[in-house]
């Protein structure tokens, strides 16, 4: 595991787990139900990843936009591939929408619709938050993909 991984969480956001892959709850919510598509590698190049990687990634961002477009009803996702401070592969997946959505007792607006995200005004999730919206997208995710060695 890359520290990447832990420094969104792992394992207490983790909502799935793939072979190459894991999906992670962002504890800092620009909008609901934002999330974090990290390589299990300890690639800091996206060209790095072994082929098996980006055959199974299409298979996970079939699962992220499935399950968030039936859980948060966005108009569009958006993929951000930033790796400025956090350096292995990962992605900051941004469900994008006009107005607010709620769950969980947390709603949140996306303070950037219709431009760019607003990363810097995420909400930060408390402990109970992270747990009960990991709860929330897990209940919903697809069937399981376990890892394969």
């Amino acid at each position: 595991m890359n520290e990447t991984i832990v420094r969104f969480g792992h394992p207490e956001t983790l909502i799935a787990e793939y072979r190459h892959w894991l999906v992670l709850l962002r504890p800092a919510q620009p909008t609901l139900g934002s999330l974090v598509l990290a390589a299990k590698s300890v690639a800091t190049a996206y060209s790095d990843l072994p082929a098996d990687a980006f055959a199974e990634q299409a298979m996970v961002v079939r699962d992220i936009e499935r399950t968030l477009g039936t859980l948060v009803g966005y108009s569009r996702i958006n993929y951000l591939m930033l790796m400025m401070v956090d350096p292995h592969v990962h992605y900051h997946v941004i469900p994008r929408y006009e107005g607010v959505r709620g769950a969980c007792g947390i709603e949140i607006g996306d303070a950037g619709w219709p431009k760019l995200p607003a990363l810097g005004e995420a909400v930060s999730l408390a402990p109970p938050e992270i747990a009960a919206l990991v709860a929330w997208l897990k209940a919903a995710w697809p069937a399981a993909h376990p890892p394969r060695p």
